[in-house]
Formats: C-alpha cells, sequence, structure tokens
C-alpha cells in the first residue's frame, strides 16, 4: 500500500534530515550518527524532531491543491487552462488528477511523521521532563489531527493510523468511517488544547491558543454530520454548536490575541509570524531548496516583471465572476489585499520603477501570495520561493467562528459577543458595523477574509453535512462558474462577458462533494473500496470545559 511505504520513507528520513522551518526554528545539521535510541535526549532535540511537522510534510498540499482546492473548487478562481486547477473548479477530476494524488500522499506524510514523532517520544525521550515531552507530542497530535480533518472533509472514509508499525504485518487495511475519522481528529486537538503552553517558545510554534482555535473549526463541521440519514436536515447538533463556542471563547476572550492591525502586511514577509497566525506553515526565504519553500508565487503572478525572473505562469489564473461580483465595496481593502484591480497600484511590486499599477481590464489577478522580486523584498524571494508562511488558522476565523456556533441553528442573532468578534473583522476591513447576523452575514465574511487561503470549499462542505441541496443548487445555479467578465471603463465597474467554452463545467452532485480515492492507492489497496470498519478508541475524550 502506497501510503504505508510513504509513511516509512517520510518516518526514516526525517530524523536524520532534521533541519529548521524558518529562521526562527532550530537548524539541526544532518548528523549520519542520530540513531533513534540516543536522539531524544534534551527539549531542544525534541523541538528540532517537530520542526519539519512544519512544513516538509505539508509541502505537496501546499504547492498546489491548497488552493486549487479550497479555493478553485469553491469557485474563487478561474484557471480555465491550468490542469492543476480546473478539474477542481469544473467537477472533472479523476482518481489520477496530479494534486489530488500529491494531497493525499502528502496529508498522510503529515500522519505517518507524527506517529513517528510520537511514538518515539513516548518510548525513547530520556532527560526530559513529562511536561516537554507532552508539548512535543501535543505538536505532532495537531498536526496529525489538522491532516485528518482534512482527509475526512474531502474524502470521507479513510484509513485511521496511530501506528505506523501496525501496518508492517498486514498493510491492506479498510478503511474507517467519516464520523470516526472526524473523531480521532477531536482527540488530538484536544490532547494539543490541553498540553500545548499559552506561550510560543519561538516564533511560529504552535500553542494553545492554536489547538483552540482548530478545535472551534472542526466541531462546528462536526455538529452537522449528527443526522448522517437526513442531508437536507438543516439541522446541526447542539452538543457540538455548544463545544464550538466554548473553543472559539477560549481564544477570544483568554488568549490575549488581536486582529493585526494591517490586513495587507499580514500577506507580507513582515507579517509573517504575526500573533494573528494561530498556525502558519513555515518555509524557507531566500532559497529555492525543494520541499521547504512556498512556490505559490510562480503559480499566481501574472508577469515576470513582477517576480523579476521567468517564474510568473499566473495570468491565466484569477479571480472568478463570481468572486469578483462577491465583494460590495470594492474599496474593501481584502478585494485590493487579494486581486488586482483596473487602476490599483502597487507600491511594493517592481519598486525599481517606482511600484506597478494594473492596467488590465478583462481579469483580477491574485495579490495574495504575491511579495513581488527579490530586490523588492531584499533577497527573501528566489525563483519559485517566496518565503511566505501559509496561513492555515487566523484569529479573524476564530472570531467568525465564535459567531456561527453562537447563531448556531437560529436564523439571526443579535447576541452582543457574537456581534463584537464579528464586527471586529469587518472594522479592520473599513466596513461598516453589522447589528444583526444570519449565515449568509457569515458565509459572506468568511468567503471575502479568508480569500485565497484554501476555505471556502471547506466552508460549503461544512455546510452541505446538513444542508446539501442547498449547497448543489448554489455551485450549480448560482455561481456561473464559466462566466467571463471585463471592466467596463466608462462605469468603473466589473460587468458579465461571454461564457469561456474552455470551461466545461460538469453538474455538481452529491458524490462531488467527496474527492475519488487515488488510482494508485486503488490498485495496491482493494479494500478502499469495501465498506469502512469502525476504529476501536483506545483513551478517554478529554473533557476540556469541566
Amino acid at each position: 500500500m502506497r501510503i504505508y511505504n510513504k509513511i516509512i520513507v517520510i518516518a526514516v528520513a526525517a530524523l536524520l534530515t532534521i533541519t529548521g522551518c524558518n529562521e526562527e526554528f532550530l537548524d539541526i545539521k544532518p548528523n549520519d550518527r542520530i540513531t533513534l535510541e540516543n536522539y531524544f535526549t534534551s527539549n531542544a532535540e525534541l523541538q528540532a524532531a517537530t520542526a519539519a511537522l512544519y512544513s516538509k510534510v505539508w509541502f505537496d498540499f501546499n504547492d498546489k491543491f491548497y488552493y486549487a482546492l479550497g479555493d478553485g473548487r469553491a469557485n474563487n478562481i478561474s484557471a480555465p487552462y491550468s490542469d492543476y486547477v480546473y478539474p477542481f473548479t469544473n467537477f472533472t477530476e479523476t482518481s489520477l488528477t496530479g494534486p489530488l494524488v500529491s494531497a493525499w500522499q502528502s496529508l498522510y506524510n503529515v500522519v505517518g511523521q507524527s506517529n513517528n514523532t510520537i511514538n518515539n517520544i513516548r518510548e525513547l525521550a530520556v532527560n526530559v521532563t513529562d511536561e516537554q515531552k507532552n508539548i512535543a507530542i501535543a505538536e505532532a497530535r495537531f498536526m496529525r489531527g489538522t491532516a485528518y480533518w482534512y482527509l475526512a472533509s474531502l474524502w470521507g472514509d479513510v484509513i485511521l493510523i496511530d501506528d505506523n508499525r501496525k501496518l508492517i504485518s498486514n498493510p491492506i487495511v479498510p478503511t474507517n468511517p467519516r464520523n470516526d475519522v472526524f473523531e480521532f481528529a477531536i482527540r488530538d486537538l484536544e490532547f494539543a488544547a490541553k498540553h500545548l503552553p499559552e506561550t510560543a517558545s519561538q516564533a511560529g510554534r504552535l500553542t494553545k491558543w492554536s489547538a483552540y482555535g482548530m478545535l472551534s473549526r472542526v466541531y462546528l463541521s462536526y455538529s452537522g454530520l449528527h443526522n448522517v440519514d437526513n442531508r437536507n436536515g438543516n439541522v446541526r447538533d447542539t452538543e457540538y454548536l455548544e463545544l464550538a463556542r466554548k473553543a472559539a471563547k477560549v481564544v477570544c476572550e483568554e488568549s490575549g490575541l488581536e486582529l493585526h492591525e494591517d490586513y495587507y502586511e499580514l500577506f507580507t514577509h513582515e507579517g509573517n509570524n504575526s500573533p494573528e497566525d494561530l498556525f502558519s506553515l513555515q518555509w524557507v526565504s531566500g532559497t529555492t531548496e525543494y520541499g521547504i519553500i512556498n512556490t505559490q508565487q510562480a503559480y499566481f503572478a501574472w508577469n515576470s516583471e513582477i517576480t523579476g525572473d521567468d517564474a510568473a505562469w499566473g495570468y491565466y489564473t484569477y479571480a472568478s465572476w463570481d468572486m469578483v461580483r462577491e465583494y460590495d465595496n470594492m474599496e474593501d481593502i481584502r478585494l485590493y489585499s487579494t486581486f488586482t484591480t483596473y487602476g490599483a497600484e502597487y507600491p511594493d511590486l517592481n519598486k525599481a520603477a517606482g511600484g506597478y499599477t494594473y492596467e488590465d481590464i478583462d481579469r483580477c489577478n491574485i495579490k495574495k501570495g504575491v511579495p513581488g522580486s527579490s530586490k523588492d523584498t531584499d533577497g527573501k524571494v528566489g525563483r519559485m520561493s517566496s518565503g511566505l508562511n501559509t496561513k492555515m488558522l487566523r484569529l479573524a476565523e476564530v472570531y467568525l467562528n465564535y459567531a456561527e456556533a453562537i447563531l448556531g441553528n437560529n436564523a439571526s442573532t443579535n447576541d452582543a459577543e457574537a456581534l463584537k468578534y464579528f464586527n471586529l473583522v469587518r472594522d479592520r476591513a473599513g466596513m461598516p458595523a453589522k447589528s444583526e447576523l444570519s449565515y449568509e452575514d457569515i458565509r459572506y465574511e468568511r468567503r471575502i477574509e479568508l480569500a485565497m487561503e484554501g476555505q471556502y470549499w471547506y466552508d460549503l462542505v461544512r455546510r452541505s453535512y446538513y444542508r446539501q441541496q442547498e449547497v448543489l443548487n448554489y455551485v450549480n445555479e448560482t455561481q456561473d462558474r464559466a462566466t467571463e467578465y471585463e471592466y467596463n471603463t466608462t462605469t468603473s465597474k466589473y460587468e458579465a462577458g461571454d461564457m469561456n467554452n474552455a470551461q466545461q463545467v460538469a453538474i455538481a452532485t452529491e458524490e462531488t462533494l467527496l474527492l475519488p480515492y487515488p488510482e494508485s492507492e486503488l490498485v495496491q489497496n482493494p479494500l478502499l473500496r469495501e465498506e469502512p470498519v469502525s476504529f476501536n478508541f483506545t483513551e478517554e475524550r478529554i473533557n476540556l470545559f469541566e
């Protein structure tokens, strides 16, 4: 089974080639005399062992799939000529689609390396305190739990692995039910919330607030899965809505964290590891070494004037018509920060020429994730390497999770706490405060706030757990996935144009809400085609809210 082979390779290689994830993390030189038995002997070595969990194992997920699925499938972007985006946008992906295969392998790399780290620390760590061991294990369990949230959201029933060695005698194993996968992820994240520190030991490391924030996301998702026989029941489980509310409240009221003052700066090198960043993948700047770099600028930048080299392939990857028309205020700083618009000026791009003015009328290219050239960034950018962190969870999302959990199954709410944190997000963007919230208000705010951060498809999947037909109607009838647009210089507005015949969009169905298993996995493990088998949980759930 391929995931077994990948897990073993990652587990062995990572320890022998440990490297820091960015300049803030430890940089441990490779040492071919390291063995498992003599490695885990200090807290510094525990931290080095978990460092790779912030970058290398996520690389193939981050490279294309992060945005191609999270934003492409959700129709935040169009890319009619990009074969790593349009299959997801058009619902035409197959079990052979490259980024799909890479993402599956990458997420199981996260699982495998996390397992390796957890079990080795438990069995081999000496001369360290129980607290230090639990913090390192909590980092690994956070990563494993997050990876399984993605796997459950994308594929539903998947294989749960808590010890790589179990696969040695029997690598052909059945899947486990999606609800069990959620349960597994929640247990990992609850352990992380209990044991991670309140203050990060190094910039970019996980904290207790990271785990509570991720729990607020996962609890919200799980709340819609309680009624598996009625996907249009319109009701979420109140127990898990309450858990989501409590988890988000802990972050909102106890962490002392605040939103970064400048939304635009969040997505520059200066915004790396902002206090708002609860979990970010850490990439090394100023290098082109594959596996530890963020490649996304090359896929977003629309011409070589931006990058200063030939790695600028993003001209035909741009905001969809549905995304552009979604903005109710074209002066929203989040539009300027996320997508280019006609006449927008960017002084941080092409600094040698006095800045860059965007003048294309028939698209809005992607700005978020495009910091510019090496000269623009004092050497932090290389070819296909921006050095920008990948923001996986921000405080702003937790604020919106809090509001959604309070709204719960109600049509609207004027709850003071929900409004307070919801309006903090709008206030930073210069948008007027709301006095009442509906699901539509929250959906809109999440889409605008988190655009190009790989989240909107998962928002739709979460909604489909209890309002499936509503979501299918939305993507099939409302989103106009093949419609082009252009800027009318007379009216100073973007207007819909013709259909793009290159976009052969399939009809989304219930089956479309999950991805196919990779063909290579189906060949090597025929049990993927069989009914899932319940997972045997051997540890008690941690009650964080006693």
